[in-house]
């Protein structure tokens, strides 16, 4: 039986997978069974940074080979050192490891309630305002955050205490902020809404609504899941806001290709997880934080500019692509909105026809491609979708 087979025979039917059966990578690049090479665009959805690199790979396997997992019961150098470059790196005071975003998510909801209840008692300010059109995760706790209705059916009952903001609406964001007066402890915002279409949030908007949480005495919460780790030109991308956030949870890219989540916590937070409040028994593990330092060890200023180098290549090929009348986004994070007659998902599927992998996200293709990608590389990818419109029509 091929992969194909075997999948869709014995793994759970949650996915639309597009044909292809990836076997092996190199950089930029991933091939196939039947030996056909594809240039990634989506680098795993944000998850491989620097694409399918050796670097990286070699420090994996050196870890591996030394200690491949221990319990948070112990102390471990790689957990502890890759702890010490986010805080010192962020201004951040703490972090505590998880293994993915929907964890790192669940963790920051966790600690903004127990912080309220450490303040005010439990269940006095419990309440969390969130985005309509944000897209958090998949537990049930980071569904109920999520403002998208279609994400709040068939597991129900959600847990409680969720009220939603109409994404860059001033006056609703005033209006829920007075209407939450007492009652609410948090307010989570992505700053680029990746699942929700690539919306970028107005940096007036997001200013007002840190005002208005120090004002009501609420945390200051940003998801950086998929933002974070160099992904929009700068290590999160809060930095481009001016704001300075109480919790950020980041994932995806953070172990460049590994599953690790990561929630950290400013000044006000540090201290309110304590023993026995929450725990992860593979968070930090070593494999994965070794991998994680190697990232955050190439995430220099270079880096940070040749994410910017490429985003401005990127919107220069605009232009060039018929079937585009638009586009949103941050650094490498870009969704481009598709003409009357053409969709999303038939643009994907012309590209990977072609030997280009790209993402799709409520009607927009979305480009997430590695942070490193050789610009020759990043020009025959753009050639590619400036040239599949025959193909799609």
């Amino acid at each position: 039986m091929s992969y194909a087979e075997l999948s869709d025979t014995y793994i759970a039917g949650t996915y639309g997978r597009f044909p292809v059966e990836i076997q092996s990578s190199e950089h930029s690049f991933v091939r196939d069974t039947e030996e056909r090479t594809f240039i990634d665009l989506g680098s795993g959805i944000a998850v491989n940074t620097f694409g399918h690199d050796e670097g990286w790979a070699e420090a994996v396997a050196a870890q591996a080979r030394l200690l491949a997992h221990t319990s948070n019961l112990y102390y471990t150098e790689p957990q502890a050192r890759f702890a010490q470059t986010l805080c010192e790196r962020t201004d951040m005071k703490r972090v505590f490891f998880s293994n993915s975003g929907a964890e790192a998510n669940e963790c920051l909801l966790k600690t903004a309630r127990k912080w309220a209840a450490d303040r005010w008692g439990e269940n006095v300010r419990s309440g969390i305002l969130a985005l309509e059109n944000s897209f958090h995760g998949r537990t049930l706790f980071t569904l109920a955050a999520t403002g998208q209705e279609q994400f709040h059916h068939d597991f129900g009952p959600f847990p409680a205490g969720f009220s939603y903001v109409r994404p860059n609406d001033m006056d609703a964001l005033e209006t829920a902020f007075d209407a939450a007066a007492g009652t609410c402890c948090a307010i989570l915002m992505e700053l680029v809404q990746g699942e929700g279409g690539v919306v970028v949030l107005e940096p007036s908007f997001v200013q007002r609504a840190a005002a208005l949480a120090e004002k009501h005495e609420c945390l200051l919460c940003i998801d950086e899941v998929q933002t974070g780790n160099g992904r929009t030109g700068t290590l999160f991308a809060y930095e481009q806001y001016g704001i300075r956030p109480d919790i950020v949870s980041t994932a995806k890219g953070l172990a460049g290709g590994l599953p690790m989540g990561a929630t950290l916590f400013g000044e006000h937070t540090a201290n309110t997880l304590t023993p026995g409040s929450h725990g992860s028994t593979f968070g930090g593990n070593p494999i994965c934080a070794a991998a994680a330092s190697y990232v955050w060890a190439h995430l220099d200023e270079a880096c940070l500019q040749g994410v910017k180098e490429r985003a401005a290549y990127i919107a220069s090929r605009l232009p060039d692509l018929p079937w585009a009348t638009g586009s949103s986004g941050l650094g490498l994070m870009i969704g481009i909105a598709c003409k009357e007659g053409f969709t999303a998902k038939q643009i994907a599927a012309a590209a990977l026809e072609k030997g280009v992998m790209v993402l799709t996200a409520h009607e927009k293709v979305r480009l997430l491609p590695p942070l490193n990608i050789p610009m020759d590389v990043l020009a025959q990818a753009m050639d590619v979708l400036a040239g599949i419109v025959p193909d799609a029509q």
